[in-house]
């Protein structure tokens, strides 16, 4: 197992250090100067190159290369070039309202979707089969904004009866907080919940009708031993592994969500770095998901491994 862990993680560092050199070139082959978004329009040539020069951009390539990955080793991503704030303080200060975003929703999408799938999946073309079945539908088909939208519409009329507050900041993880949370939360798991609804139906009704299954039931145990111990470890191999992947959907959707509901998170942030061409934030944030989606998978890969004892190696 150790052996298997040092695997994965070589395979990240791996991954990292392609998506960095990725940022890297992206932002070579950029073609607005960087000089300009600090400046403003109507600066010197002289100032200008001043800023060129402080930026180490007459420097080698080479040599940013090495001075752009050092940084990212030792947490140094520079600085704003609206404000002169340190991306890590920006990014800092709101990590903590995206993060209880993502997590909510992702603990809300993969807890829904695997009990609504194991329900539907237990009496197939019952009541409830048909009814999730409707819901799925509707979900796949419902963009998340327009979802969240609705919520606003529906919700937000009635929200001091529901003690709901919006657009009122507030630090995280404090009561308020979690109540005003609710709504983004599904407005942002939703969809995925259909998702994972659908997946998991199909994975337990295919492996529901296998054999060592119907032994089981021969044998005598209960229903639900059955699916629980035996059907449904076998059925999350590919939800857990599709999880893996949603993880950067659920990063990525968090900028229309916070913009919606008015949350001062790291997607709004990005949002507004790419208006105003604020690149160390944008390469900032871009890294942070990338970490955040990698560690993701370690942690699926290893989960799997448990899941699926022919995926651990020898």
């Amino acid at each position: 197992m150790l052996r298997f862990l040092l695997h994965r993680m070589l395979f990240a560092l791996l991954v990292m250090w392609l998506v960095a050199t990725s940022v890297f070139v992206l932002l070579r082959l950029s073609p607005g100067p960087v000089e300009r978004v600090i400046a403003g329009p109507r600066a010197s040539a002289e100032t200008l190159a001043q800023i060129h020069h402080n930026l180490g951009l007459d420097q080698p390539v080479l040599t940013q290369y090495g001075a752009f990955l050092g940084g990212l080793a030792h947490g140094d991503l520079g600085y704003s070039y609206v404000n002169g704030t340190a991306v890590t303080a920006l990014i800092g200060d709101r990590l903590p309202t995206t993060l209880c975003l993502v997590l909510g929703a992702a603990v809300l999408c993969f807890a829904g979707g695997v009990a609504t799938g194991v329900l539907s999946a237990i009496r197939p073309h019952g009541r409830f089969d048909r009814i999730s079945t409707g819901l799925v539908l509707v979900g796949l088909s419902t963009p998340s904004f327009l979802l969240a939208l609705v919520l606003l519409q529906v919700f937000v009329g009635r929200a001091g009866e529901l003690g709901l507050t919006f657009f009122e900041a507030g630090p995280p993880l404090q009561e308020n907080f979690l109540r005003r949370m609710i709504l983004p939360w599904v407005g942002l798991a939703f969809l995925m919940v259909a998702a994972y609804t659908r997946l998991t139906r199909g994975s337990m009704l295919e492996v529901l009708g296998a054999d060592y299954v119907r032994t089981a039931r021969a044998k005598g145990l209960p229903e639900r031993r059955v699916t629980c111990a035996h059907a449904l470890r076998s059925a999350l191999s590919p939800v857990v592994a599709q999880f893996g992947v949603d993880v950067g959907v659920l990063i990525g959707s968090t900028i229309v969500t916070e913009q919606v509901f008015g949350l001062q998170g790291i997607g709004q942030l990005v949002y507004h770095s790419i208006s105003v061409g604020d690149t160390p934030v944008i390469i900032g944030v871009t890294m942070l998901a990338s970490l955040c989606v990698v560690a993701a998978n370690l942690a699926v890969d290893v989960v799997h491994s448990f899941l699926d004892p022919r995926l651990r190696p020898d």
